[in-house]
């Protein structure tokens, strides 16, 4: 086993083009690192929905250029094979270690493959890599970016020509497309013949960021920024400044990108402590709201000055509110969600007489939706201009929030006072999530076959009405790994996550409030019933 393992080490080394890592291995070889050797040569990254996605380091299990070039090549022979002989391929990066690296290697495989190669000009978000697919014909889009994971993570996000993420059957077909080749020296890797693209796909970009906002709309709302040590700060100045927004007051130590994401122990606004700087900012410049974007700025998240400090909106509050603000502006078309955001945007879209669909968890499946007007999930994605992005978009969602809170500002009210509104229309919709991270990746398994062998009959005292098994797919849903429990007013859904290791709960009750005067009691009620949930469900899966 031990010489198996060396001689498989050795057999990578001898192929990895990238000295940093070839020096890292070297020295695991020589130690004879079985533990650490063993966790890098266990098999190898799987490439799947959202791509690849994983710690930097050398070896099949880790991110890095063998990987990838390895990743790259396969698209190459997936878009080839299904008629993208000579397209384009689009290919946009972050401020990560090893993105820009990524990104080259990437360009040059597809260059090598006969397909036409274009990079965008620096490190951007993601929504500008979206945007580009769709507005120069691409035949296929690369992200490099690990979103808001940890600082030690890369990853490899892959679009197709339509400008939205892959879905099943392209990500297994690919896959096969990777597991082909054999040897890294016999994929073509020329020096050059791509193309760096100009900032023109920039300006066309924050051109359509005009198109999501009301023409002669208020524009009052003051805000503080975050782009949480990533690469959002530069773009969303300049959409806030073409808009005529006040300028937004920066959180000075996130800034700036930065690999290393020195301030925060994770760099994403839903995770504890991430937006503790941009509440002090608050604090001392007292704005309308707060706007963080997460590193590739595809999420956008807000807080909001309630009684005598700030919050952080949850995802699903602000999905409620940019979907009230399109109906109030006379949108129309298809409003959708995941299956794990709130019911309420199908409350808001009814009342509105608009049509409304659910979707399998992510964009990849939010954006295919036919005639789709407008697009959200709870994680803090939002799809407000689909014709442009058909992705998340925290930018364009940034944009449109603050436009919003501009109306209300006019009237002397706020983002809260609507949302008080909404809870008495439609009742009080209130979601949590019990989210479980794990190093041993069994135990999520383990949790998941414990619900399915012995499902609860009851949470918090509320009847389970229905326990649905995804992986046998629904009338309007494709299979998925996944749990869901309809109660009496309130509704469960178990899943692992796809991009890290956790098992996600997401739970949601809602509680009538036929006025206002009944939303303090309403709110006592959902809290209580969300940890109740939260605690027998914990028993339920074991965790």
């Amino acid at each position: 086993m031990h010489d198996d393992l060396i001689a498989k080490a050795s057999a990578w080394l001898a192929e990895d083009p990238d000295q940093e890592t070839r020096d890292e291995l070297a020295k695991l070889i020589d130690a004879g690192d079985v533990t650490e050797l063993s966790a890098r040569f266990s098999g190898t990254l799987q490439f799947g929905t959202a791509g690849l996605r994983g710690e930097l380091g050398a070896g099949p299990m880790r991110m890095n250029r063998s990987v990838v070039i390895r990743a790259a090549a396969g698209l190459a022979a997936y878009l080839t094979k299904n008629g993208g002989t000579g397209g384009l391929v689009v290919v946009g990066y972050d401020a990560r270690h090893k993105s820009a690296d990524f990104a080259r290697d990437t360009a040059a495989v597809m260059t090598g493959a006969g397909l036409r190669a274009a990079v965008l000009p620096r490190p951007l978000p993601t929504p500008v890599l979206a945007f580009a697919i769709r507005h120069l014909g691409a035949v296929a889009g690369v992200e490099v970016t690990a979103s808001h994971n940890p600082p030690r993570d890369n990853g490899y996000k892959v679009y197709l020509g339509d400008g939205s993420q892959i879905v099943p059957p392209a990500d297994a077909e690919i896959a096969a497309e990777i597991d082909a080749i054999a040897r890294l020296d016999d994929v073509p890797r020329p020096e050059s013949g791509w193309q760096t693209l100009d900032e023109s796909v920039l300006e066309a970009y924050l051109a359509r960021t005009d198109a999501v906002l009301a023409p002669g709309s208020p524009r009052t709302a003051r805000t503080v920024y975050t782009a949480m040590h990533g690469v959002g700060k530069d773009v969303l100045l300049a959409a806030f400044a073409r808009a005529g927004f006040p300028e937004p007051v920066l959180v000075a130590e996130q800034a700036e990108p930065d690999p290393d994401f020195p301030t925060v122990a994770f760099p994403n606004p839903e995770e504890p402590g991430a937006m503790d700087l941009s509440f002090a900012q608050a604090r001392a410049t007292r704005p309308d709201l707060i706007i963080a974007n997460d590193p590739d700025a595809d999420r956008c998240a807000v807080a909001v000055r309630d009684g005598a400090d700030w919050r952080m909106l949850r995802g699903d509050e602000v999905g409620a509110l940019l979907a009230a603000h399109l109906v109030r502006r006379g949108a129309t078309g298809v409003f959708a969600e995941s299956i794990v955001s709130s019911s309420l945007l199908g409350r808001i879209a009814e009342k509105a007489g608009l049509p409304y669909v659910e979707t399998l968890t992510g964009f990849k499946w939010i954006a295919r939706v036919d005639g789709l007007r407008y697009g959200y999930e709870e994680a803090l994605g939002y799809c407000v201009d689909p014709e442009g992005v058909r992705d998340k978009d925290g930018i364009t969602a940034a944009l449109l929030i603050t436009e919003l809170a501009s109306v209300l500002k006019e009237d002397g009210r706020t983002l809260l006072d609507l949302l008080d509104d909404l809870a008495v229309e439609h009742g009080l919709h209130a979601t949590d999530q019990l989210s479980v991270r794990v190093q041993d990746l069994s135990l999520i398994a383990d949790a998941m076959r414990r619900l399915r062998e012995q499902p609860p009959t009851e949470l918090a005292g509320l009847a389970i009405t229905e326990a649905e098994d995804l992986t046998r797919g629904t009338a309007e849903l494709p299979p998925t790994d996944g749990l869901r429990y309809t109660l009496d007013g309130a509704r469960v859904i178990v899943r692992p996550s796809g991009t890290e290791p956790k098992l996600k709960c997401y739970l949601e009750v809602v509680v009538p409030a036929p006025d206002h005067a009944a939303l303090p009691a309403a709110h006592t009620r959902a809290t209580d019933l969300l940890a109740a949930i939260k605690r027998d469900l914990s028993a339920a899966a074991g965790i």
